[in-house]
């Protein structure tokens, strides 16, 4: 089956996963034509989806070129402010909106024997851990409070690294008197979340409006 080829841009096209976003998207033979980065904007064609791979600062900018274009968007900032994703709230009243703070497949396993393994080891002590690279801003990452989030009941903190070039390290470890269960998932490459961010594409595309997660595109709505 051919998938129809999508004309895109990306907000934070220079940075390491935008540079990325834009490599997995044109293997699957879609078009970019629109970048805008430190270096100003780049545009070839009128952009039918958008895609923000860029820092909170840069938000405006994404809200401004949303507005113009008038298209579909997916957010893979991290560390957005509840304003924020407020207004993304009101965007996707008429477009759709993907945003998540983890575009992984595995992650969104990983979130699911989360939910199974702290609905089932109510009694016993919960630690996340996670580890990235040393550029990331923002302590604890924003998969980190997604996990957190399943297990809010317990109040659990989140132990943070920030060491060399390290694209996603997480873990959430339950421990009980007798034994301990860890459920870990790493990130290889940021090429996962590239296409994380693809299949988001490709889902979003004919999806008039609505606010929608990573997890809606994996296991549906």
């Amino acid at each position: 089956m051919t998938t129809k080829k999508i004309k895109f841009g990306i907000i934070g096209a220079s940075g390491r996963l935008g540079s990325e976003v834009a490599s997995v998207m044109n293997e699957a033979g879609h078009e970019l034509v629109f970048q805008y980065d430190i270096d100003g904007e780049k545009i070839s064609g009128e952009p039918e989806l958008l895609i923000d791979c860029s820092l909170p600062i840069v938000f405006e900018k994404t809200l401004i070129y949303q507005k113009e274009y008038k298209t579909p968007l997916i957010v893979a900032t991290t560390a957005l402010s509840d304003q924020q994703i407020g207004s993304l709230k009101e965007i996707s009243k008429k477009h759709a909106v993907v945003q998540s703070y983890n575009y992984s497949t595995g992650i969104q396993v990983l979130l699911k024997l989360t939910k199974i393994a702290f609905e089932t080891l109510r009694d016993w002590d919960v630690e996340i851990t996670e580890t990235h690279h040393r550029f990331k801003k923002d302590k604890p990452s924003g998969t980190a409070k997604m996990i957190q989030e399943i297990v809010k009941e317990k109040n659990v903190n989140v132990s943070s690294l920030r060491l060399g070039n390290v694209a996603g390290d997480h873990t959430i470890s339950f421990g009980g008197l007798g034994e301990v269960l860890s459920i870990t998932h790493s990130a290889t490459s940021r090429r996962t979340f590239a296409e994380g961010i693809q299949r988001s594409a490709e889902f979003i595309r004919n999806k008039k409006n609505g606010f929608y997660s990573f997890t809606d595109v994996i296991f549906g709505k």
